[in-house]
Parts: C-alpha cells; structure tokens; sequence
C-alpha cells in the first residue's frame, strides 16, 4: 500500500498549483475560476526523493444537496475516505476566512490527520495570513508557495515520517504474507510426500 495524500480546502486556495507541483506535471487545470476541479484526480507525487500518492479534490462548499456544490463535496469525502492524510490548505494573501474555519472543524470529526498549508506566501501579504493561521488550532501551518515551489523543503520534513513509517509497515506485512505463503507451501509439500 502506498501512503496517499488528500489536498483540500475552499475554492482557488491553490490545490491544484500544489498537485501539479508534487506530479511533477500539468495534470489539474489551475485557473482563478471557482469550481474548475470538480472531480478528485489522483497521481503519483515525487518530493525530493520521497514517493507516495496524492489526491487534488474539488473545492469544498458547504452544501449537502444534489447541486454542482453537494456533489463536489461528496467527491471531497470519497477521496478522504481513499487518504491516509490531509493536507488544508488555506489562502495566506487572503487570511482565514469563515468557511475556512467551518472546514476545520468538519475535518477534526474526520478521524484523519491533518496538516495546515498556508499557500501564497510569496510575499509580505502572505505571511501575515500564514501567522493568522495558527488561530485555527491545527498546529505549526506550513508555509508555501505552490506556484513557485517555496516552502517544499518543510513539506517534505513534514511528510517524511509519515510515508517512511508506511512504507516500513507495508514491508513488514509483505514479508509476514511471504512467510505464510512459504509455510503453506511447505506443509502441501509434506502432505504430498
């Protein structure tokens, strides 16, 4: 099993930007238009060397109807349930905004760790919603700029041991699962001798 990240937050955060950054590709489409992801895409990400899966979702809108918004939104919650973390990314240019703070607590009841993202601070601007960032209780926000790779370093730290312990678990029990199969192999033989 390969350990899968789940990139999420509101509309035109920089999902996408951040996707795209960890493929190594153009594969979301990135635009200032609200709502342009309206499906989950998942791919391979490579970060400095460490490997694993992740998730763009749609933007998250709260709405629980059968509208573009509700369907976005079970789209968010499918890939969550495919995840073995979150990343929340929040707008740092802008601050953190009601819905932003809505989205906190529908992710704590998520039962998924989670990780706060403050996209955007390639500037001054970026770095005072970064610091306003902290007010939403979800630890240390690390601090990015998904267009132009800033920050990448940290998200790595942050991602490494998460990963390596995945990957040392996913060994651990291909390796119980060969000695099983051996064993099984072993006793038929036996029977049949």
């Amino acid at each position: 099993m390969t350990f899968t990240v789940a990139i999420i937050g509101r509309p035109n955060v920089g999902k996408s930007t951040l996707f795209n950054r960890l493929v190594g590709k153009q594969l979301a489409l990135v635009h200032d238009t609200p709502g342009l992801t309206r499906d989950w895409r998942e791919a391979d990400a490579h970060l400095m060397g460490l490997d694993f899966k992740v998730i763009d979702t749609a933007g998250l809108e709260e709405s629980f109807d059968e509208s573009i918004q509700g369907r976005m939104r079970q789209q968010t919650e499918q890939a969550l349930a495919r995840a073995n973390m979150v990343l929340l990314v929040v707008d740092a240019r802008i601050g953190i905004t009601p819905m932003d703070r809505h989205f906190v607590d529908w992710i704590r009841k998520q039962k998924i760790p989670v990780a706060l993202i403050a996209n955007k601070c390639e500037s001054n601007v970026g770095m005072t919603g970064m610091y306003e960032a902290y007010e939403l209780g979800l630890g240390e926000p690390i601090a990015i700029s998904a267009a132009h790779g800033e920050g990448m370093g940290e998200l790595f730290d942050l991602l490494r041991p998460h990963v390596d312990k995945e990957k040392a678990e996913s060994d651990a029990s291909a390796a119980e699962d060969a000695e099983e199969n051996l064993e099984k192999y072993f006793e038929k033989y036996q029977e049949g001798a």
